[in-house]
């Protein structure tokens, strides 16, 4: 498993943690351990542009900006921007919530985009909370959302809980 000074990201998968070293945390502690950099982050978090800033059971809040290579044509965020941090949030909130030797895997989601995201919307929060965990199947909403809690979009999801 990584040690205490490990990099926030890494370049190859051979330095992501192991399934075995997953199985062995339950949700919130390898939340935790993300937060306090024991684990490096996922490699979509650098690659769409987000952190994961804040981690307790049931609830998970990421932070990002859209950049330039993440707009579309029109000169704002592409839709999946939006979902990538929703999807990350929700699922996180109920990673959050599961016992060790569990995972999870998205089943569906969907997603409302408000209002687009772009030059001078600053940074925005993904804020994911778990409604239901249950022993197969879980579900979790969640909330884009600017520096003044102004809505730039919302989702909800239905999780896959599995044995790792």
């Amino acid at each position: 498993m990584p040690t205490p000074t490990t990099p926030r990201f890494v370049d190859r998968v051979e330095d992501l943690p192991t399934i075995a070293d997953l199985a062995a945390l339950s949700g919130i502690e390898i939340m935790q351990a993300l937060l306090a950099g024991r684990l490096p982050m996922p490699p979509i978090c650098r690659t769409v542009g987000f952190d994961l800033i804040e981690a307790s059971e049931g609830r998970v809040v990421f932070a990002g900006e859209p950049g330039f290579q993440h707009y579309n044509m029109l000169g704002g965020a592409h839709g999946g921007w939006f979902g990538t941090l929703l999807d990350s949030c929700m699922g996180c909130a109920v990673h959050s919530c599961l016992p060790r030797g569990k995972a999870f895997t998205t089943l569906e989601y969907k997603v409302n985009i408000i209002r687009p995201a772009g030059q001078g919307a600053g940074p925005l929060q993904a804020i994911g909370q778990a409604t239901h965990v249950g022993r197969r199947t879980a579900v979790a909403e969640g909330r884009l959302v600017d520096s003044t809690g102004k809505l730039f979009a919302q989702g909800s999801t239905t999780c896959l809980i599995f044995d790792l």
